[in-house]
């Protein structure tokens, strides 16, 4: 049992289709709708490969070839940087925000351990409306990349500076300076700065949501893959909310 709706899954039966109509694929062992459905069991209940392979009928490099073909064709349909802010303008806002996708690594992996989180994983950026709907999810990087510096990398800090969009974030983004707005941070705060650091977390709560949406696909709870691919997870899972977003 899936918890996605039927459509999803014919959305992205219908991609599949189109890609195979393109690429003139011969024969395959599953259509496109169970493909669709083995790619989607794989990323909402995190199954394994051999699971899948079972489940299905097919072998286990084929459960794999299946599911990474899938996440191509979804990655393919995101939105870029460019596209992201398509719609807004000066005076409008936007939620930027980061999150960390823990991922199977041993110690000697410095670069992507996390001292915030104390675990091991991949650091992931997203820029959100202010209802929380997601507008664009960077590739990942290593979990022990700070968020100002991701942000400054990814180019979203210009991005939005280029379109006069006021970005409010938390204080992991102080000092990014443009248009950005982070809470203040004294330890003795006169009341003005306390009304504004409430409005702040407000306004800028409704973007976790965006991560909650993320990580409702288990397979991103805890990675087993090669951290080369959490970046097209993530592309290929925006792909699927963004679906969901215009039903």
């Amino acid at each position: 049992m899936l918890d996605v709706p039927h459509e999803l899954i014919e959305h992205v039966a219908w991609l599949l289709h189109v890609r195979r109509t393109e690429i003139d694929s011969p024969w395959c062992r599953l259509g496109c709708f169970k493909q669709a459905l083995l790619a989607l069991a794989h990323l909402w209940k995190n199954e394994t490969f051999a699971q899948l392979g079972a489940g299905f009928g097919v072998s286990e490099a084929t459960a794999w070839r299946y599911v990474d073909e899938t996440l191509e064709v979804l990655a393919a349909w995101a939105p870029g940087l460019r596209e992201a802010p398509v719609g807004l303008g000066e005076g409008d806002f936007v939620i930027v925000d980061g999150t960390l996708i823990p991922a199977d690594r041993i110690k000697a992996d410095q670069p992507y351990y996390s001292q915030k989180h104390k675990k091991h994983g991949m650091n992931v950026q997203v820029i959100t409306r202010p209802d929380g709907t997601p507008l664009w999810f960077c590739r990942a990087l290593p979990g022990r990349t700070h968020g100002l510096t991701a942000a400054r990398a990814h180019g979203i800090v210009q991005a939005c500076l280029t379109r006069q969009i006021l970005i409010l974030a938390d204080r992991a983004y102080q000092g990014a300076g443009a248009t950005v707005r982070t809470p203040y941070h004294h330890r003795i705060q006169p009341p003005h700065y306390q009304r504004f650091n409430r409005v702040h977390a407000r306004l800028r709560t409704p973007g976790e949501r965006a991560f909650a949406r993320l990580k409702s696909c288990r397979v991103l709870r805890r990675t087993r893959c090669p951290t080369n691919r959490v970046g097209r997870i993530v592309t290929a899972v925006h792909t699927l909310l963004t679906c969901s977003y215009s039903e």
